[in-house]
């Protein structure tokens, strides 16, 4: 693992590649656009390399990535350590037979899939999206995954917005994050 310094280099370079937007998609939201992220590649890399970093050589074989972002990291990270690739969708995206964990959002439910068999009991896991805010999203991909008896090992996010406490819905699930947005 790379030295405390040029850890904290490489988190000053992801953290000023992210692009805040305020007051979208609505008034009063401070939206962290991951778009200028992906546009550099050095912040881009040091974001796969830093998550590289912390899980490989866990005995992690399952990196579940959440949509749609979490698409995005989760490949690089999977097959950087030897895992597969495991993607947990919107209700309706999948082929074939899925299962499904329904979740409270603030105006409603949704859900999320993934497709029966893609795990086996046992395995450990992975859970990665771009971002916590409520930790609803999270949730509801660890208990989909605990459900078919996979060990969730720990979740990562590139941000978090700790104002709205989503870490304290994980229960005893540790979470890892390199930005915390203020």
């Amino acid at each position: 693992m790379a030295s405390e310094d040029a850890q904290d280099h490489r988190i000053a370079r992801i953290s000023s590649a992210i692009r805040v937007i305020p007051d979208f998609p609505k008034p009063g939201i401070m939206f962290q656009d991951i778009t200028t992220l992906l546009l550099d590649p050095k912040a881009f890399k040091d974001t796969i390399d830093l998550f590289v970093e912390r899980y490989e050589g866990k005995n992690i074989s399952v990196v579940a990535g959440i949509e749609a972002r979490g698409f995005i990291f989760g490949p690089p990270i999977a097959l950087a350590i030897g895992a597969k690739f495991v993607p947990m969708r919107k209700p309706n995206k999948l082929p074939g037979a899925v299962i499904s964990q329904e979740y409270a959002l603030e105006y409603g439910t949704d859900k999320i899939e993934m497709h029966v068999g893609a795990v086996q009991a046992g395995e450990r896991a992975l859970v990665i999206d771009d971002l916590i805010a409520t930790g609803g999203t999270l949730c509801a991909a660890i208990n989909l995954l605990e459900r078919v008896e996979v060990d969730v090992v720990e979740c990562a996010c590139v941000i978090e917005l700790p104002e709205l406490k989503g870490r304290d819905r994980l229960g005893d699930k540790p979470l890892f994050v390199l930005v915390s947005a203020a």
